[in-house]
């Protein structure tokens, strides 16, 4: 510089330098934001048991509102206008907040309620059962014990071969179809699906 002028080889030099930074800055939050959806989509469609189940602010981002309405705000959904009531795919049902499996296709039946229903739970230890007096009836409300998510009910059913049925809502669970659960990291779980 002679005179406090800047030459154009020196303006040429400076705009280089500034495209470039500027180069690095989009990049750089590119990538911030491919690894951070990235995540997200590891949390919401892979099992890991260890994951802390996410706050009621992060569900309300991630789940659709008919699913929270269901999961946490104790809702119900229409019998026969609902996702898995007649679902005959093999697979699992797995807590919508956690990814934890509960349900195998291998116990669902149809009750007739327009419901997705089974016979039993993977395991009963994955759930709570609570008395639920509302609405001036008896019932047995059926909970997820990691997520506390509200699932649906259990009944006593003499059509079930456990005389029981797990009357739950599909807004509850997402479906991992057999041929899915290995890569989403269920492939522990393939032998509750096959046929005996």
């Amino acid at each position: 510089m002679y005179g406090g002028r800047i030459t154009s080889e020196e303006r040429s030099a400076i705009s280089a330098y500034v495209g470039v930074g500027i180069a690095i800055v989009l990049i750089a939050g590119a990538l911030y934001f491919f690894f951070l959806e990235q995540k997200e989509k590891k949390e919401t469609t892979s099992f890991d048991p260890n994951r802390p189940v996410p706050s009621d602010a992060v569900l309300k981002h991630r789940l659709k509102a008919e699913e929270y309405f269901v999961v946490r705000g104790g809702g119900t959904q229409t019998p026969f206008q609902n996702e898995f009531w007649n679902n005959e795919r093999t697979g699992i049902y797995v807590d919508v907040i956690t990814g934890e499996p509960l349900f195998t296709s291998l116990d669902k039946f149809d009750s007739g309620l327009g419901m997705p229903t089974f016979s039993k739970p993977i395991s009963k230890d994955l759930l709570v059962e609570n008395v639920d007096t509302s609405n001036d009836m008896q019932r047995t409300e059926v909970r997820a014990k990691r997520s506390n998510a509200h699932l649906g009910y259990l009944f006593p059913d003499p059509k079930s071969p456990t005389g029981q049925n797990y009357s739950v809502y599909s807004a509850a669970f997402h479906f991992i179809p057999k041929e899915q659960m290995k890569d989403r990291g269920y492939e522990a779980f393939l032998s509750l699906v096959e046929k005996k």
